[in-house]
């Protein structure tokens, strides 16, 4: 069996979750950044980026999650011959 596949998966669902986390993290500095403006119509378009921002973000490292926790909660697959895997 080639071990290649598994490892990609594994390295694109921790990359699809690790990259969201960056961007979540600049969301809530822009977010706590939005409060010390003073001009109102800055101050609304840096509170929607950045609620939008840690929306878009989180949905990316949820769904990482459950990716991962669905691989983890899976059944044990059959082999190519439809047996068990014992002989």
């Amino acid at each position: 069996m080639n071990p290649f596949p598994v490892i990609f998966w594994w390295v694109k669902i921790v990359l699809m979750g690790l990259i969201p986390l960056f961007f979540l993290l600049y969301g809530i500095e822009t977010l706590i950044g939005a409060y010390s403006l003073k001009n109102p119509a800055e101050f609304i378009m840096y509170f929607f980026s950045a609620s939008f921002m840690i929306l878009v973000s989180s949905a990316g490292i949820i769904f990482s999650f459950f990716k991962i926790y669905g691989r983890r909660k899976a059944p044990e697959r059959k082999n190519d011959s439809g047996g068990t895997g014992e002989s």
